[in-house]
């Protein structure tokens, strides 16, 4: 007997093949069939491992379908991929829409390629044809050129390759991810435009020139964090607990976002002042124009662009009003953890995109600098003086 309780001729075996720099492992199915298989891995470990993947699954009776996935080409998985796990619960459909409009690259790079085939170098390849290619728009005129995509476009797809890997990988259908062994060419930080931070005389202007809804929109933002498009406008004016200064958010990006939101004193008036406005609807921000797709507004970009130019700000989007209000929590002194629950995150990690450490508030941190605290002549009650 083995030491994991097989008998030895349950057992496989890894053996290095002529002409071949990977490991190959030799191992019996439940048919005792002999069946070899390349690892894909110069490293024992990781040949091992894969040897006792192929082992327990064989015990667990899911071998055959581990194996027919080996014939599973790109496209029959990214059409997988795109019916169950790109779509709503699990993705929203900004998200769905970007992984459909990915696949348009894609598939002609790895459509007809088996999983298993796909190399970190074909990845590469891919990555630096894209990084050298014109950004194309239709028009009424023909094929425009743009100018070469930027970086952060193609690294969008490289995620989104990267996902859809890591979905097989967990699914069983493939070893190990080659995704992992690619390092994006480019640095895409001077690509990514960084959040902005509304400072109060900033608003202050945009308030002047806004119309009534936007400005009330404004404040509830910066007031709460909500997001603009997902939580605020499909909103609905029995979602606003006046009485009780709360606002319950019953869909949102992610399930964490889902909940009752308090409400500031600022926020409470805007809310009121909203649904005084919008007295014969069930709808917070309701369509300005009839007929509409929906009952409610959908985008502020037109109306929030042209206050900005009249107010004389530099654009920048409407989603920021999200950072500035995690930024103003920073600057009161709240915890980065309690922001994080503001926001209503589920990973901690996202709450540095959107609290700014601004200079001046670094400058009040240092001001603080006790430049004589190690000659303080008081000590701890534990330990004496020599």
């Amino acid at each position: 007997m083995s030491r994991n309780g097989r008998p030895r001729k349950m057992e496989g075996t890894i053996f290095p093949r002529p002409r071949s720099v990977f490991w190959w492992i030799r191992y019996r199915n439940r048919e005792d069939e002999i069946i070899k298989e390349c690892t894909r891995t110069k490293d024992r470990q990781e040949a091992e491992q894969f040897l006792r993947e192929r082992l327990d699954a064989r015990d667990d009776g899911t071998l055959s379908t581990v194996l027919s996935s080996k014939k599973l080409t790109f496209n029959e998985w990214a059409d997988w991929f795109l019916e169950r796990r790109s779509k709503p619960p699990f993705r929203s459909e900004n998200t769905h829409a970007q992984n459909v409009n990915a696949m348009k690259h894609l598939r002609p790079a790895f459509g007809n390629v088996l999983l298993a085939d796909i190399t970190p170098g074909a990845i590469e390849d891919y990555l630096w044809t894209r990084l050298d290619s014109q950004r194309c728009v239709t028009t009424k005129l023909g094929i425009r050129q743009l100018g070469k995509l930027k970086p952060a476009t193609v690294h969008q797809e490289f995620r989104i390759l990267t996902r859809i890997l890591n979905v097989a990988l967990k699914q069983k259908r493939l070893a190990t991810n080659p995704c992992n062994a690619v390092e994006f060419p480019v640095s895409v930080s001077q690509s990514i435009r960084k959040p902005h931070y509304m400072t109060a005389s900033e608003q202050a202007r945009i308030e002047f020139w806004a119309p009534s809804h936007l400005k009330h929109a404004i404040v509830i933002l910066v007031e709460t964090g909500l997001r603009p498009y997902k939580e605020l406008l499909p909103m609905k004016k029995f979602q606003v607990d006046l009485e009780n200064s709360l606002v319950h958010i019953s869909d949102s990006k992610t399930p964490n976002g889902i909940g009752d939101m308090p409400l500031t004193e600022l926020a409470g008036q805007a809310f009121k002042a909203q649904i005084n406005s919008t007295s014969s609807t069930d709808y917070l921000f309701p369509a300005l124009r009839k007929p509409s797709s929906k009952p409610y507004v959908t985008s502020l970009r037109k109306i929030w662009t042209a206050t900005l130019k009249r107010a004389g700000v530099p654009y920048f989007p409407l989603y920021h009003l999200r950072h500035t209000f995690a930024t103003r929590l920073s600057a009161g002194g709240v915890a980065d953890h309690f922001v994080t629950q503001m926001l209503r995150q589920g990973d901690a990690k996202v709450f540095r995109k959107y609290s700014q450490a601004k200079l001046v508030m670094m400058r009040e941190s240092l001001a603080r600098l006790d430049r004589t605290a190690n000659e303080h002549n008081t000590t701890s009650g534990t330990l004496r003086p020599n």
